[in-house]
C-alpha cells in the first residue's frame, strides 16, 4: 500500500498541486492556522475533492474548532478519526487528535493507552519522544506515546507537529513519518512524504 502523508499545512493546502499517486492520503492534523470553523470547512472541502481512493484525517492543536465535533456528511471514502479506527484493504488505521484541552487535562495520555494492539498504521499529531521531534536542540515528542509504541507491532507511525523535523525514519522495521508540509517559517513547503507498507 502506498500512503501519501501530509501534516501541518496550516491553511496552505491549496498550494499543494500535482501530488503523487497513492492508495491512501493521510493528513495528521494542523490544517488550520487560527482554528476557525471556516478554515476547517475549507480544508475538509479541499480534502474531500482530492482524487484519492481513500482519505483519512485527524485534528491537530491548531484545529480547535473540531474539539467535540461530530463530523457528518463526508464522502464514503473520507474518514475523520478521533480516537477511532478504520480498516482499509486489510490495513488497520487508528487516529488520535491533539487538542490542547486533552493535553492540559491528561486525557491525551489516556487516549495513547487505549491504542488497539492490532493497529497497523498509527496516526497522531504529536511525535513520539526522540523520533523526528527535534527543534532547536529540544525533543518535543511524547514519552508516553513512545512507551506505548513498544507494546505495538506497527508497520508505520504518521505524525507532524514539529515542522523542523520533517522526514522519514525506519526504526526496527517501523516507518516513522513526520509529514509537516509547512516549514518553520510558515511560508515555504516541504515535499510531502510517501510511505510504503
Amino acid at each position: 500500500m502506498r500512503i501519501l502523508h501530509l501534516s501541518d499545512t496550516h491553511g496552505c493546502h491549496r498550494r499543494l498541486r500535482e501530488l503523487p499517486e497513492a492508495d491512501v492520503v493521510v493528513h495528521s492534523g494542523d490544517f488550520c492556522m487560527a482554528g476557525t470553523e471556516d478554515e476547517a470547512f475549507d480544508f475538509i472541502n479541499w480534502f474531500c475533492n482530492l482524487s484519492y481512493k481513500h482519505k483519512i484525517f485527524i485534528a491537530g492543536n491548531h484545529d480547535d474548532s473540531l474539539y467535540g465535533a461530530k463530523i457528518e456528511g463526508l464522502d464514503n471514502n473520507t474518514h475523520y478519526l478521533c480516537n477511532t479506527r478504520i480498516e482499509i484493504e486489510g490495513i488497520k488505521f487508528y487516529g488520535i487528535p491533539m487538542f490542547m484541552e486533552d493535553c492540559i487535562s491528561g486525557r491525551e495520555n489516556i487516549h495513547y493507552a487505549k491504542i488497539p494492539t492490532d493497529t497497523d498504521i498509527l496516526i497522531t499529531h504529536a511525535p513520539p519522544y526522540g523520533i523526528l521531534d527535534l527543534d532547536e536542540g529540544i525533543n518535543y515528542g511524547s514519552e508516553r506515546l513512545l512507551e506505548k509504541l513498544a507494546t505495538l507491532n506497527l508497520k508505520a507511525h504518521l505524525f507532524g507537529h514539529i515542522h523542523s523535523s520533517h522526514g522519514l525514519e525506519i526504526i526496527n522495521g517501523i516507518t516513522f513519518s513526520n509529514g509537516s508540509v509547512v516549514k518553520s517559517n510558515y511560508s515555504t513547503l516541504y515535499i510531502p512524504n510517501e510511505v510504503f507498507v
